[in-house]
């Protein structure tokens, strides 16, 4: 493939609305650092966009995360249930946190957190005594479940509220791959008792970096504004008065964000597109899955994926990523599951095999919101080429 070929990437950010205004006002007011007007708009926006009446501006979704397990009063040693197949950061957090991942694998229809597992191991594998819910083959408390909405697609949070409270865990939703998407009309994210977004560059909307906790809960919005910005008693008199942590996004990175948002309904559509176009060019294509929307969810499909049976389709996701990227276009794996992480080895964790095979055989196609029908079509082009091989 000629080096003048265009090159197609994965997911990049798509700007095009009033982000230069918005940035050149912050600039031009001297408004540049972490407060500001932007900010609160931003944060306005989200709490709207997630249905909740608080949301609190952070530098990243791992910040997020840290600051909800802190919020939601997790402490060292507990366990908090988290999805396997995962970008790594939420199982990071709970370290951060000086608390023990629990990793539970997905399930196979929409590859999300497996709820039937983590309801098994709540009711069979945990005990309840003073103090909480407890895991009987380590003693420790379990406390919290953050489900990670991967790629998109909710994971199924009817079921897994009403199993959360009833033993008495907090559910801290990962919702940094789902802006937008919405289950049974409910937003991701807005559904737990803390939901956590990410801005980062590949992410649906951007701030360059950046996230936001969203929450029904005004004291934990109050104790998460307070964590984020150094837990300043007074800051005048520069008291603090427990450890906090510099975690606040800048006004620059808010008006970009605010930008952003006022484009988010047409980046899903897009995206939702995009999705369909790649579902109808593949269809005749054997060996090819995707992961489709349970009932009652409508997915940003931040990221098509297609899982690779190699019998069917005439080679493994992985060959089929290398003759993607030698035709210049960009094709990912899913991540390696935190349980087969060498940084999370003594954590605990359920039997994974779904994991595993979505590990072993899934491949995200591009999906930016600013990508063409003719950049779409190249890359169905070019799967369907590889199969025919």
């Amino acid at each position: 493939m000629s080096s003048d070929t265009p090159f197609i990437p994965l997911s990049v950010p798509h700007l095009g609305g009033n982000e230069w205004a918005y940035i050149k006002d912050c600039l031009d007011t001297g408004w540049v650092s972490s407060v500001g007007s932007y900010v609160t708009r931003f944060e306005t926006a989200l709490a709207q966009a997630a249905g909740t009446p608080y949301a609190v501006a952070c530098n990243s979704g791992t910040a997020a995360l840290h600051i909800s397990l802190l919020v939601a009063g997790v402490r060292p040693g507990d366990e908090v249930l988290v999805s396997s197949m995962t970008f790594i950061a939420p199982v990071n957090a709970i370290r951060y946190a000086n608390a023990v991942p629990v990793l539970v694998d997905s399930e196979a229809a929409h590859w999300q957190m497996d709820v039937e597992q983590v309801r098994r191991f709540l009711e069979e594998g945990c005990e309840r005594r003073d103090g909480g819910l407890f895991n009987r083959a380590t003693g420790r408390r379990v406390a919290a479940v953050i489900p990670v909405h991967i790629l998109g697609h909710p994971v199924d949070m009817t079921a897994l509220m009403p199993l959360a409270e009833r033993h008495g865990l907090t559910v801290i939703e990962d919702a940094t791959e789902s802006l937008g998407s919405t289950l049974h009309g409910r937003a991701a994210g807005g559904i737990g008792h803390l939901g956590c977004y990410s801005f980062n560059g590949n992410k649906i909307i951007t701030t360059g970096g950046g996230g936001m906790i969203v929450t029904a809960r005004e004291d934990w919005a109050r104790r998460a504004r307070h964590l984020t910005t150094q837990a300043k008693a007074d800051a005048e008199e520069y008291i603090h008065d427990e450890v906090g942590y510099n975690y606040r996004l800048t006004n620059i990175q808010a008006a970009l964000g605010c930008a952003q948002m006022e484009s988010l309904p047409a980046y899903v559509a897009r995206r939702r597109q995009i999705q369909a176009l790649y579902q109808s060019g593949l269809a005749t294509v054997p060996g090819l899955r995707f992961q489709g929307e349970a009932p009652g969810v409508v997915s940003n499909c931040w990221l098509t994926t297609v899982r690779v049976d190699a019998t069917a389709f005439g080679m493994d996701a992985r060959s089929l990523r290398a003759r993607l990227k030698a035709e210049r276009i960009e094709a990912r794996p899913l991540w390696q599951p935190a349980h087969l992480s060498p940084a999370h080895q003594d954590a605990v964790h359920l039997p994974c095999p779904v994991a595993e095979d979505l590990y072993q055989n899934c491949l995200s196609l591009p999906s930016s919101s600013s990508a063409s029908d003719a950049d779409i079509q190249r890359v169905v082009a070019a799967v369907k080429s590889a199969a025919a091989a």
